[in-house]
């Protein structure tokens, strides 16, 4: 009789779950019939991996609800806790009377929510010697202008739709949206201009957006080939890192020009492994989100005078984005920025 798993397909959450190995193992134990892989920073740790898996732009409970037929998800948390929040989160958002496997690499734990399939998931725990523990969610609490970010480490980032705007001082930050202004509530020392960054595209969607805490990534990148191409189109990527795949997917993209400390550091991450060249434009305000890394050819400037988002967006508008020669175009736009930025990063000799 053939396994369970066999015929199963296994969602993979987060960089983390690749990063301890635990993804391979998972691979060779349970021989899933195929592997999702949700999340941005879960995808640079895939490709990285050079596992064989199919990389998704959807969060998970879009990937989970969307797939017929046995399905279970893994996840590495930060702590126990936060892994089971997780699950418990994603176990909210999938259709009615659909349950959720959730194998939690961080406790060894298999939980089984809202009455998920009994027989998978004994199979994987015995296969794991994970604990299999039932487990029932309390349904998406969110009202639409209220919304708990739980499982947070005091002194950590949070984020909302991949932008800090804040720091965690207690386990849950609470935002609100109710007076059609977003506010902290509670649990949360702001970062103004975080809020500035987030809200120039209108208040979000609490109940949708991604919120989330701590660092995205705490491996550092591996460096991969160098694109062979200097030549093209400069993408611009401003205060939102998390899209970054819509844009280095295209093969025309020669480098980023990367606006914002945090935005930066992703990038610069990201883009190490894909051996795609970043200028980043920073004010020296970043959240240590992410460690760093990028690849030959990239340059870091330090706004001396005004911010990075202006700095930035005057690079952007004024700066021809399509160019014969990426060196040349970093040359030319650090004699544009001449007496206002000094260099911080300098990868041009590799």
């Amino acid at each position: 009789m053939n396994p369970l798993t066999a015929d199963a397909v296994m969602v993979v959450h987060g960089p983390e779950i690749f990063d301890a190995g635990d993804v391979g193992w998972l691979i060779d134990l349970l021989s899933p019939r195929e592997v999702l892989v949700a999340g941005v920073m879960a995808r640079t740790a895939a490709r990285e991996s050079g596992l064989p898996v199919t990389c998704t732009d959807e969060r998970p409970s879009v990937v989970l609800n969307a797939l017929p037929g046995r399905v279970f998800l893994v996840n590495r948390g930060k702590t126990p806790e936060s892994g089971r929040i997780f699950g418990e989160i994603i176990a909210s958002r999938l259709e009615e009377g659909r349950g959720l496997i959730h194998v939690e690499a961080s406790s060894r734990t298999v939980y089984s929510w809202n009455c998920a399939d009994d027989a998978l998931a004994q199979e994987i725990a015995e296969k794991t010697a994970f604990t299999l523990t039932p487990a029932e969610s309390t349904g998406d609490p969110h009202d639409g202008e209220t919304r708990e970010i739980r499982g947070c480490i005091p002194g950590e980032a949070v984020f909302v739709n991949g932008i800090v705007i804040g720091t965690a001082t207690d386990k849950t930050v609470v935002l609100s949206t109710r007076g059609g202004s977003l506010r902290a509530i509670s649990g949360l020392d702001p970062k103004p201009h975080g809020f500035e960054k987030l809200l120039r595209t209108g208040i979000p969607d609490l109940k949708a957006a991604w919120c989330k805490s701590g660092m995205i990534r705490s491996a550092p990148p591996r460096p991969g080939m160098v694109r062979a191409s200097r030549a093209g189109r400069i993408a611009v990527i401003d205060h939102c890192g998390h899209t970054l795949y819509q844009e280095i997917e295209d093969e025309e993209v020669c480098g980023v020009l990367a606006i914002g400390d945090d935005t930066t550091a992703v990038c610069g991450h990201i883009c190490s492994h894909a051996g795609i060249p970043v200028f980043g434009v920073v004010d020296g305000d970043g959240d240590g989100i992410v460690e760093p890394g990028f690849a030959p050819g990239s340059v870091v400037v330090r706004v001396t005078h005004g911010r990075d988002d202006d700095v930035g967006r005057e690079v952007a508008a004024t700066r021809d984005l399509e160019t014969t020669s990426w060196e040349e175009w970093v040359e030319e736009t650090l004699r544009s920025l001449e007496g206002r930025v000094r260099v911080v990063v300098d990868r041009r000799d590799g």
